[in-house]
C-alpha cells in the first residue's frame, strides 16, 4: 500500500482548538428556569474546567480545550438571555412560556409548553419558540385553529387551553 493514503499523526495535531459554538441568531428568550439551567451548567463547566487544569495530560489538555469552548458559549448565552416571566404574559393568548394544549382534526389532543432555544426538549413536550410549531400557535386565542406548516403535510390544531406555567 502507498504512504499516500495512510495518514500520519503528526505531534502537534491535538494541539489544535475546537471550534467555536456558533450561537443562535434569535434573540435568547428565556423562562427564568431556563435561566437557571443556563447557570447550572455554567457552574458543572468551571468545575470540570478546575479539575482539568491541574492535570498536564495532553488527552486532558484537549479536553479541556471543549470545556473552555463549552463554558465560553454558555457564559455568552446567559449573556444574551432575555427573562420573560410567563406570569406577565396576557392570559388570552399562546404566549412564550405557555402551556397550550391542541386538538386536531382527528380529535387527539396534544400538549405543549413554549420555551427557549436551550430548554426545548421535544421529549418533554417542551418546543422552541422559534420552532414552526411554536410560530403556529403564539398569538392564537382559545378556540382558534391554526395551521402548522410540517414537512409531512400541513396540520390543523385548535386551542383547547392556555395557562401560564411558572413551574416548570
Amino acid at each position: 500500500m502507498s504512504r499516500a493514503f495512510i495518514k500520519e499523526q503528526d505531534g502537534d495535531q491535538a494541539d489544535h482548538d475546537p471550534p467555536e459554538r456558533s450561537q443562535s441568531s434569535h434573540i435568547n428568550y428565556v423562562t427564568p428556569y431556563g435561566l437557571k439551567q443556563l447557570q447550572q451548567r455554567v457552574q458543572e463547566l468551571i468545575a470540570v474546567r478546575d479539575s482539568l487544569t491541574r492535570k498536564q495530560d495532553l488527552g486532558i489538555q484537549q479536553q479541556l480545550k471543549h470545556v473552555k469552548r463549552d463554558l465560553h458559549y454558555y457564559a455568552e448565552r446567559i449573556k444574551r438571555a432575555v427573562v420573560v416571566r410567563p406570569e406577565a404574559q396576557p392570559d388570552d393568548r399562546v404566549h412564550f412560556g405557555a402551556s397550550v394544549e391542541v386538538e386536531d382534526m382527528e380529535g387527539k389532543r396534544f400538549h405543549y409548553l413554549i420555551v427557549g432555544e436551550d430548554e426545548a426538549d421535544p421529549d418533554l413536550a417542551k418546543i422552541s419558540w422559534v420552532s414552526p410549531l411554536a410560530r403556529a400557535l403564539l398569538g392564537a386565542c382559545i378556540g382558534d385553529t391554526v395551521r402548522w406548516t410540517r414537512p409531512a403535510g400541513d396540520k390543523e390544531l385548535k386551542i383547547t387551553s392556555i395557562t401560564k406555567d411558572c413551574s416548570q
